[in-house]
This record gives C-alpha cells, sequence and structure tokens, in this order.
C-alpha cells in the first residue's frame, strides 16, 4: 500500500483532492471533472493497472454521522425513532450529498483501489466510465435507478431494478420507506394497476442487548 500510495501522489499530482487508508484500504477522491483522465492512468499506466473495475455504486450521505437509535432500553410502544428528531452527531458531514465508488482490482500488481467522485445534489451528474471499463454498463444503470445518478455518456441510460413508470429513487434517505405507490392487479381492468399506498407506517423494535443478564438462567448469573 505505501508503494500504491506513493505512485498516486507522484503520477496524479493534482488530480485528486485526498488519499487515505484505512482497514488495510486505500482511498483518492477525485473531483468528476478530472474523474476520466485519472481513471484512464490507473488503467493504462504501468505503475498501477487497474484493468478491473469489480463494483460501482452510489452513496447519500445525507444523514451521515447522525444517531437515530437509542439502544440501551426499549418499552413495548418501541424507540422515539420517527417521533423526535435526535440532533447528536458524531461527525459533520463538508462534502456533497451523492457521491460515485469505483472498486479497483490490480491482478498484476496484486491491488486494490477505491475511487470516490461526488456529485452535485441539484443536478447529480458525472461521466460514465463505460470507455474505460465496459462493465460499468449495468453498475451505472443501478446508480441510476437507485439515486438519480446521470451518468453522461452512457449509451442506454434506463432503470434496470424498479418497474416501469417507478418514481423516485429507492436508496435515497428521504425515500419513503412504504414508498409512494403500491400495485396490484385489477380484475376488471384485467392489467396491473398503480394506486396511492394505504399501509400505515409502524414502529420497529429492533433486538436490545442488555449487559445486567435479567434473563440469564439462576445457574448461568452463578
Amino acid at each position: 500500500m505505501e508503494t500504491l500510495v506513493e505512485n498516486i501522489q507522484s503520477r496524479l499530482a493534482g488530480k485528486f483532492t485526498s488519499c487515505t487508508v484505512a482497514f488495510d484500504e486505500v482511498t483518492i477522491v477525485v473531483p468528476r471533472d478530472k474523474l476520466i483522465d485519472v481513471c484512464k492512468i490507473l488503467r493504462d499506466d504501468a505503475a498501477f493497472e487497474f484493468k478491473q473495475l469489480t463494483d460501482l455504486c452510489g452513496v447519500d450521505y445525507s444523514t451521515y454521522g447522525s444517531t437515530e437509535w437509542s439502544t440501551e432500553a426499549t418499552t413495548e410502544t418501541g424507540f422515539s425513532r420517527g417521533r423526535v428528531n435526535s440532533s447528536n452527531s458524531r461527525h459533520q458531514w463538508q462534502h456533497d450529498r451523492f457521491a460515485v465508488v469505483y472498486h479497483l482490482v490490480s491482478y498484476s500488481k496484486n491491488q486494490r483501489l477505491r475511487v470516490r467522485s461526488f456529485v452535485d445534489e441539484q443536478e447529480p451528474i458525472i461521466p460514465s466510465v463505460m470507455p474505460i471499463w465496459n462493465c460499468a454498463d449495468w453498475l451505472e444503470r443501478e446508480a441510476f435507478d437507485m439515486y438519480g445518478i446521470i451518468f453522461e455518456g452512457h449509451p442506454d441510460l434506463r432503470r434496470i431494478l424498479t418497474d416501469y413508470g417507478f418514481i423516485g429513487h429507492p436508496l435515497r434517505k428521504d425515500f419513503p420507506t412504504l414508498g409512494h405507490v403500491e400495485m396490484r392487479y385489477d380484475e376488471e381492468k384485467a392489467r396491473v394497476v398503480y394506486e396511492p399506498v394505504e399501509t400505515e407506517m409502524r414502529v420497529l423494535v429492533p433486538r436490545v442487548i442488555r449487559d445486567d443478564q435479567r434473563y440469564a438462567d439462576h445457574e448461568e448469573k452463578e
């Protein structure tokens, strides 16, 4: 990893905003206007040879660092999640809301690299990397479908996981848990129809791990 970081700092100077190492993984953040140039260098330069794109995904950082669950205690009615907004936060996010993350592997160098590029929330547009790694085709369509991120230059950018006429992007943090519409088969119309969601929200009670052993057997307590 030290060699990889040194090569990134020397060969990609001025083309990335940060390079970090955490949990034995190297991550670089690249501005979207320099993404294509950086990806071409990472693929073609003899110091890198990242010939394979193993994964591409979108990320929504809108609630990053916020704490919603208090798991020290619970009642029959559940937690206060969904009723009282928590002001606690471990991190203050200073970047754009959406990002695209690329996972690369170099088999010749036996190295892996994560590339992250942020996109504007109002106009989430980023260049397609299909001309560099053709396998990005369906991966970019999935990120478009789930997050609404537009990959400029993609030859066939359309939804791939949701149904025709689907409203919204399911993996955005502000997307309602129950969705906007529900579907059913109408016997009279002899076709599938879409209607507003009628299911009521309910409070979910997660499993709570207690340290006081109140439910342990007598022998286990001893």
